[in-house]
């Protein structure tokens, strides 16, 4: 599993942090990772970017952006905007396949969810993830709406004949509503993947050298972590009057 293609449900929803948490998890385990962006938007030059956060938070990762748009919008539609060439999912691909014959693991971060567009002519991160035969995690939101979307693209892989590698909650509350609880067991039902992970809301405000230590206990085994998808639905599943959700 050289190179991971992480996705969303949709933005803001944690792709960022997950992304640092698997970087970590890894470098503890003594591999080489490197982090590729393929499009950021929405910031200047200048400004830090989200692999500079992800750097910031894991620790020693190769940190690669391939473009930059100012507005905050879809890469193509940015792209335009700013009279730039847009990133193709062939660039992605190339790109990703010079990191990995370098480290151990390659984590490509999309930009907002799967199908976002990158270019003109309608190339998505999947396309990307197909170039590469690569596996896509999708990080999802804990609490009500996530079933749906999480459905949608979870349907969307497999019409691509895209692996779906699992799903990981990017912001789990500290105080979980019923809508959360319950989406422990729902979300890897409605997803056919497994749940491999929930990540802490306010996670990526910690410091640098908490957050790695921490890292590995937010992400299953698969993902060199140590989380355990039936333990941490078990501390909810009575409230919610569900029952644990399959690792």
């Amino acid at each position: 599993m050289p190179v991971v293609m992480v996705t969303g449900t949709g933005t803001e929803i944690g792709k960022t942090v997950v992304t640092a948490a698997l970087a970590a998890a890894a470098l503890a385990r003594g591999h080489t990772v490197a982090v590729l962006k393929p499009a950021q938007t929405g910031l200047a030059p200048g400004e830090a970017g989200d692999v500079a956060v992800v750097a910031r938070l894991a620790g020693k990762v190769t940190a690669v952006e391939l473009a930059r748009f100012p507005d905050p919008l879809a890469p193509a539609t940015a792209a335009r905007r700013a009279g730039a060439a847009a990133v193709r999912p062939e660039e992605v691909a190339v790109a990703a396949e010079k990191l990995a014959a370098e480290h151990d693991l390659v984590l490509v971060e999309g930009a907002g969810g799967l199908l976002v567009r990158f270019d003109e002519a309608g190339g998505t991160l999947a396309d990307a993830a197909r170039l590469l035969r690569a596996p896509v995690l999708v990080v999802a939101p804990a609490g009500l709406g996530t079933l749906n979307a999480t459905a949608l693209t979870a349907e969307a892989l497999r019409a691509r004949q895209l692996e779906l590698l699992g799903v990981v909650v990017g912001s789990w509350p500290a105080a979980p509503d019923l809508a959360a609880r319950c989406n422990l067991a729902d979300l890897p039902e409605v997803a056919g993947a497994p749940l491999l992970g929930a990540v802490p809301e306010g996670a990526g405000a910690l410091p640098p050298a908490e957050f790695r230590t921490r890292a590995a206990s937010w992400l299953a085994p698969r993902l060199a972590g140590r989380w355990d998808a039936d333990s941490f639905s078990a501390e909810f599943a009575a409230d919610a009057g569900t029952r644990p959700a399959a690792g």
